[in-house]
């Protein structure tokens, strides 16, 4: 036994040491039960939509992911355009092209789907390549879209996936090309692998430093989609949405606060393609509610907010 002074001593110390792990432990269970929670809510999803739903969910700040059929292979429409994006941003960076370089539209070039580039004049309208690319994302403009393809190279974008180690995610034809598509080669990936393209554009593994703040921007353009349809105006959401009959799809980072995420959700076989929009809205609403309250809140679920009076 220790002498008494010892004794009074060890036990000083024992009151005066950090709280005990398990206090730690106890605010992370109570974060795993939002996230719980957030996958209830995306299978409660899930079981009412007639079509197929893939799901990829990560937080940025911890790692933790959400995955719900997530390696299924899906055809991507216009969200195939992200990687686009990457390559050209990728080449810039490399000085193999320049974003203020010209080109001048023709009429070769216009194709369905063109959105403003139907309504310029071919062979005098001149715009800049970071133009052309600001078309392909801000209106999905498919002959823009065209454009960046033949500058880069449509093997080059594939390389680029290759070198991240996504394997599903291919560009096999440009925009429209419907002969192209009814032979099977349609513009795929999974929800998983789009989520990691845009967890490796975030974390700089693509981009330097300016090139990566200028591809956010430019992707966080305001532009009619899903994810952000219900969220607060002001928050940043880079994303990029892709429609085709019986597909929907949206994906991209949104940047609440401390908890910035990635959100992947793509739709296939849809009986109506209005269903698969408003699926992948709810679950990015239920998203951002969990990771906005994660954001504001600490580990014990106390938000302390700007007109708090301190009242108990």
């Amino acid at each position: 036994m220790f002498p008494r002074g010892i004794a009074l001593a060890l036990i000083a110390v024992g009151l005066c040491a950090p709280a005990p792990a398990r206090a730690q432990q106890t605010g992370r269970e109570k974060e795993q039960i939002l996230w719980q929670k957030l996958e209830a809510n995306v299978q409660e999803v899930d079981r009412h939509l007639d079509g197929v739903i893939g799901v990829a969910i990560l937080d940025l700040a911890t790692g933790q992911k959400y995955l719900l059929h997530a390696d299924e292979v899906m055809p991507t429409a216009s969200s195939i355009k992200i990687a686009i994006l990457a390559e050209l941003y990728r080449q810039a960076q490399q000085g193999k092209v320049k974003l203020t370089d010209f080109y001048t539209l023709e009429q070769a070039d216009l194709v369905g789907g063109s959105g403003i580039s139907s309504v310029l004049t071919p062979g005098m309208t001149r715009l800049t390549l970071g133009d052309v690319a600001g078309l392909m994302i801000s209106v999905s403009d498919n002959s823009a879209t065209n454009v960046i393809i033949d500058r880069l190279g449509m093997e080059n974008v594939n390389a680029l996936v290759d070198s991240l180690g996504l394997t599903h995610t291919r560009l096999r034809r440009k925009m429209m090309d419907l002969k192209a598509a009814a032979e099977g080669r349609e513009n795929v990936a999974t929800p998983r692998e789009m989520m990691l393209l845009l967890e490796n554009l975030y974390r700089g593994k693509v981009l330097n430093q300016q090139m990566t703040e200028n591809f956010f921007h430019l992707l966080s353009v305001h532009k009619e989609s899903y994810i952000p349809r219900n969220l607060p105006e002001d928050l940043k959401v880079a994303n990029k949405p892709g429609e085709l009959e019986g597909v929907r799809n949206d994906c991209g980072i949104v940047f609440a606060g401390k908890r910035p995420y990635v959100i992947s959700v793509m739709t296939t076989y849809l009986k109506r393609e209005r269903d698969g929009g408003d699926a992948i809205t709810k679950i990015s609403d239920a998203a951002y509610q969990m990771f906005d309250r994660l954001g504001r809140s600490s580990e014990l679920g106390r938000v302390i907010s700007a007109h708090d009076t301190g009242n108990p």
